[in-house]
């Protein structure tokens, strides 16, 4: 007998947790969750703030269990795309090594960025035409690197490191990657929960569906 969730191509990971809809309460209740995880440092959940023009959140999510604690966390975004041509969605996941969270939304194969990662460092190749080389965002108020991987073409994926953990970010179209060349912060929303915050409909990726 064994009691964790099974993944066909990774064996054992984390139980992954999405709700069905997207509000206030629902965002209080997973950051409530994340607070009470069993092992400290709390994973953090990371939202772009303030929100781009027109952008509203979307989904959240978070990966673990009652035994290890939350082990992972997403959170999903919709607007306006960035160079025009209709909506855009982005997700940010953090991780601790060897969830996978960010991976699979990415469209990449092993649990960690790390392979990709030292790809990009060494021959970052042509890529996608629409996307940005590199991404530098602030995370928790300190400028941030994100190197570009290699995803399918319908999604731009970066990866880098924020408070020890993985740090994903993957936007649909790939296009939608450019929003990242912008003046993008991401705030953790297990310290602060902006009551401004805007919600939209709930996303088709954060489950991995799309």
């Amino acid at each position: 007998m064994n009691t964790d969730s099974r993944c066909v191509r990774c064996g054992p990971v984390p139980p992954l947790h999405v709700p069905e809809h997207i509000g206030a309460e629902i965002v209080a209740s997973v950051v409530e969750r994340i607070a009470a995880t069993a092992d400290p440092p709390v994973t953090p959940l990371w939202c772009p703030w303030p929100l781009p023009p027109g952008w509203t959140l979307t989904g959240v999510a978070y990966a673990g269990d009652d035994r290890t604690g939350v082990r992972a966390t997403a959170l999903a975004c919709a607007g306006p795309a960035p160079l025009g041509g209709g909506p855009a969605d982005l997700v940010f996941v953090a991780e601790e090594p060897g969830v996978g969270l960010g991976t699979r939304l990415a469209g990449l194969t092993g649990p960690d960025p790390g392979p990709e990662l030292v790809d990009a460092l060494t021959d970052p190749g042509s890529g996608h035409p629409d996307h940005v080389g590199q991404a530098k965002i602030k995370v928790g108020g300190h400028p941030t690197p994100l190197w570009l991987v290699n995803s399918p073409t319908d999604r731009s994926a970066y990866a880098g490191e924020a408070r020890g953990m993985w740090l994903h970010a993957i936007a649909w179209p790939a296009s939608a990657g450019h929003l990242l060349a912008e003046d993008v912060v991401l705030h953790d929303l297990t310290e602060w929960m902006p009551p401004e915050l805007v919600y939209g409909a709930p996303s088709p990726y954060l489950p991995g569906r799309a």
